[in-house]
């Protein structure tokens, strides 16, 4: 069973230790002892605590569509040529890259500042482990 000290666990939620170190302390995120007597926390209930306590930005399109995977960010960069357009985003610490047309981003309006969603439906995904 995996077990991850504080600092692993803050990394992983994007949270600074002490945040962690108060969830702990209040009870809200539960923690055993290691070997060394320092707190550790448990890999599945790191997991339900990440899921419960997601909280994503508001959807900015208000469409309903089947993709469970939508990243709501801002757009960082945008190269364009005559036919395609690379479009950057940052959604939370996550890059998303995308390859459009330039018609579309045309359409769409996208430009660096810009609030947009990263749409990924794929039948492929990679997952790996250290």
């Amino acid at each position: 069973m995996t077990k991850l000290r504080i600092k692993e666990a803050a990394a992983l939620l994007g949270v600074s230790d002490d945040t962690v170190r108060r969830w702990v302390d209040s009870g809200e995120l539960p923690h055993d002892l290691d070997a060394s007597n320092r707190k550790v926390i448990d890999g599945k209930a790191l997991a339900e605590f990440a899921r419960d306590h997601a909280t994503p930005p508001p959807d900015p399109t208000a469409v309903t569509g089947s993709a469970r995977n939508r990243f709501v960010g801002l757009v960082t960069n945008v190269i364009s040529d005559m036919v395609m357009s690379q479009v950057e985003m940052q959604c939370g610490p996550h890059r998303v890259v995308s390859l459009i047309s330039t018609e579309a981003v045309r359409q769409l309006g996208l430009e660096t500042g810009s609030v947009a969603v990263a749409v990924v439906k794929a039948t492929n995904v990679i997952i790996e482990t250290p």
